[in-house]
């Protein structure tokens, strides 16, 4: 039993293959990180992050790659040591083996292909999911032999359309690539709902297992959120979405 058994948010993306979404419970880290914190530029003790990783491992039960998020489209191969270096996606091509993606309010989205043994981890902010970073995972997995009509995938808790505000001309300019960002908030603002481009790009490709658990970290405290955190003047933590092929 792991210490974060009913800590996490997990996802069923068929047999062989453990996947789930952290919360900010069942860690070490003080506020304002608490508690489960897995961001190491953060400016949490690196102690603290380090032991919180080590749960989320000992609950995938198996070694994890951690990719260092920087908004681009690299998709990285997960070879069992820990950091996977600077990669928006990574994908998992032998059993043993799992990945995980930092978010605090960008899209972690997780996919897998149970029948092939393949599974990859997603951060899809804006500027990656407009540049083709799920595209780019998913042509990962076809070469490795997936098949998207095989494939599952899961979205989880990010910030969503209703309280994603942004200026008009970037809205505009986001729903030129992707139309299906485009939105409007509770406020009557230009806003965009990232996960619906999530998932917009998920149909296109041919999957049709898609899960999205709608939960929104702008509103939901149980999730580290970085606007939350920069309207509060504080510091915050990263949550992770995380897949394993066991």
């Amino acid at each position: 039993m792991s210490v974060l058994d009913g800590a996490v948010i997990g996802v069923d993306l068929g047999p062989g293959v453990r996947a789930c979404f952290t919360t900010r419970a069942g860690g070490v880290s003080p506020a304002p990180w608490e508690s489960l914190n897995l961001g190491g530029a953060v400016d949490d003790d690196p102690a603290r992050v380090a032991a919180n990783r080590r749960r989320v491992q000992d609950w995938a039960g198996v070694p994890l790659g951690w990719g260092r998020q920087v908004h681009g489209t690299a998709v990285r191969l997960v070879d069992g040591g820990p950091d996977a270096g600077e990669c928006d996606a990574l994908a998992v091509v032998r059993p043993g083996l799992g990945a995980a993606v930092l978010v605090a309010d960008c899209v972690p989205v997780l996919i897998a292909d149970p029948e092939a043994g393949l599974a990859a981890a997603v951060h899809a902010g804006r500027r990656g999911l407009l540049s083709g970073v799920v595209q780019a995972a998913l042509r990962t997995l076809a070469v490795h032999g997936g098949d998207p009509a095989r494939m599952r995938a899961a979205i989880g808790p990010c910030i969503r359309g209703p309280h994603y505000e942004v200026p008009a001309a970037l809205r505009d300019e986001a729903a030129a690539v992707l139309p299906a960002t485009a939105c409007t908030t509770v406020d009557g603002t230009p806003g965009l709902d990232l996960p619906a481009g999530v998932r917009a790009i998920l149909a296109d490709a041919g999957l049709r297992h898609v899960l999205d658990t709608e939960l929104d970290t702008a509103v939901d405290d149980r999730f580290f959120s970085h606007r939350r955190a920069q309207r509060a003047g504080t510091a915050t933590g990263r949550s992770a979405g995380v897949v394993a092929l066991v």
